[in-house]
């Protein structure tokens, strides 16, 4: 499996991620191929050669429905970025006040927290109504 960083490397496979985490935000149980295709404005065999990679790096889900398939987030892989990311966030005086007690982000700390707290809010979600579809609950 590739690296997490040389995934996420790639702009198209950035744009799709971006594209399915405001789907998801939307409420939407997955994004067809064509949609992408339509959104992003690229050939289709590009789409599902990043679609590939995603996938097996554990990115992005797909759902089939006949003919057709429905990618979704899944921002857990996502977490490796985080933990290696955050440290360069928070300078020492942040780090003082935390240590301290009393956490301060930066602006930009800030809008990835939100960022990555609704991903996790909505990978929870399709997580519980996974289970709610398995037989005995």
């Amino acid at each position: 499996m590739a690296d997490i960083f040389d995934v996420i490397a790639d702009g198209t496979r950035r744009e799709i991620l971006q594209l399915l985490l405001a789907r998801s935000a939307d409420g939407e149980r997955g994004t067809s191929v064509s949609r992408i295709v339509n959104e992003l404005g690229v050939s289709q065999p590009t789409v599902s050669k990043h679609l590939k990679v995603l996938r097996e790096a554990s990115l992005v889900s797909v759902r089939e429905e006949g003919q057709h398939r429905y990618y979704s987030l899944s921002p857990a892989p996502l977490d490796e970025v985080d933990d290696w990311l955050v440290p360069f966030l928070i300078d020492e005086e942040d780090d003082e006040a935390f240590e301290a007690g009393a956490p301060v982000l930066t602006d930009s700390a800030a809008h990835a927290a939100e960022v990555v707290g609704r991903a996790a809010a909505s990978a929870k979600h399709a997580w519980e109504n996974a289970l709610k579809k398995l037989p005995g609950r």
